[in-house]
């Protein structure tokens, strides 16, 4: 089985199996480095780390017309209902949530979460089981010593891991992170998008994985 990795840009993605597709932090409005608009992005499933806007992104405009379920923090789908949407399905670290395609894992990550001033409930990184393979999405994090028990227990086959420094780990930190996880692909995410970020990757080398730089609009097959 293969699932196809589509790169959105920032920390975005589309991963689809052929038959069931899944979206992660969806932020294309307001995005310069972004190739598709919310307009051209539909999906069954739709997953967020965190509440971070440059996060949630276009999460109601593309769940709303699409008419995808949304996995995310209890508090982050209080607001998606308020926002009008239905088919919610929260979560917290730890726990699993069974789809159509597989199943979508809640991870502990060191960061924050708010929108617009509201507290939007734990940060999580994902780990998600779909077309036989393990896609772990890190969210934005530090790097912690329980990566290396994630990789133990989920033994993910691709990691997208933030290397942007600021506001989460620096592409040094993330080579670490990579190395506790073993996984053998990783995709580096969160930078280049703002001024703030680190504008390459330069620096992220895990003694193992082997380093897929995506830009926005890219497609990884993973047989």
């Amino acid at each position: 089985m293969a699932i196809d990795i589509t790169f959105l840009g920032h920390s975005g993605f589309l991963l689809s199996d052929g038959t069931h597709s899944l979206v992660i932090d969806p932020f294309l409005t307001g995005n310069p480095l972004a190739t598709i608009s919310p307009q051209q992005l539909s999906c069954d499933y739709l997953a967020l780390t965190h509440g971070h806007a440059d996060h949630i992104g276009d999460t109601v405009d593309i769940a709303g017309r699409s008419g995808a379920t949304v996995i995310a923090a209890f508090e982050i789908c209080n607001w998606l209902g308020e926002q009008g949407l239905q088919k919610l399905e929260p979560g917290n670290h730890g726990g699993t949530i069974v789809t159509a395609f597989g199943s979508v894992a809640f991870t502990k990550a060191y960061h924050s979460s708010s929108y617009e001033g509201r507290y939007m409930g734990m940060p999580a990184g994902l780990v998600v089981q779909m077309g036989g393979h393990t896609f772990y999405h890190a969210g934005d994090t530090d790097i912690f010593g329980d990566m290396a028990l994630i990789g133990e227990i989920y033994r993910p086959d691709v990691v997208a891991l933030p290397v942007g420094d600021r506001f989460t780990m620096g592409p040094e930190q993330a080579s670490r992170a990579c190395d506790m996880l073993g996984a053998e692909l990783a995709i580096p995410i969160h930078y280049r998008t703002f001024d703030l970020l680190r504008q390459d990757a330069v620096g992220f080398n895990p003694a193992k994985a082997a380093v897929l730089q995506l830009n926005p609009g890219d497609t990884h097959r993973l047989d």
